[in-house]
């Protein structure tokens, strides 16, 4: 059975995931990318190193965000979510966006040690603000999601 989500299914699956992929364009590129993010109900957070992906947003805040959860073939979700990529530039705003995003992470590591590359710390209270660290949200102007599933619940 091929479905659709309404909006308080559509919040509960971008809630309940951690990895989701940025499409953005820019300069007739482009260009789509895993990211880390939480999702508050209002906004998708991430944090990212300066580079390509950044590069484009600020010249196009245009952002197409996508997440899925696949079992098989014919039991999926999947959530799009169109918005605006906008910087976080105040520190309590990036504190608040990090503080959110260490939560949500810091329980899927594998290791004790185990910590990202960028913006996040030994200890987990200690955001590392590097210069290259760059946290922004994803104001969704529009979300749309389909499933696909072989249960009648609608539940893949």
């Amino acid at each position: 059975m091929l479905g659709t989500f309404d909006e308080k299914q559509i919040d509960e699956l971008l809630e309940s995931q951690f990895i989701g992929r940025i499409g953005c364009h820019a300069e007739g590129i482009t260009y789509i990318v895993p990211v880390n993010y939480v999702f508050d109900g209002k906004a998708i957070y991430v944090h990212s190193a300066e580079g390509m992906k950044i590069k484009m947003l600020r010249s196009n805040p245009s952002v197409c965000f996508e997440v899925d959860v696949i079992t098989d073939i014919f039991n999926w979700r999947s959530v799009i979510v169109w918005g605006q990529f906008e910087e976080l530039t105040d520190i309590r705003d990036q504190s608040y966006a990090m503080q959110m995003i260490i939560n949500r992470i810091r329980p899927l590591l594998k290791e004790e040690q185990s910590h990202p590359s960028h913006g996040i710390t030994e200890n987990a209270s200690d955001i590392g603000y590097e210069k290259e660290l760059v946290v922004y949200r994803i104001i969704p102007e529009k979300k749309t999601g389909r499933f696909e599933t072989t249960t009648k619940s609608g539940r893949a």
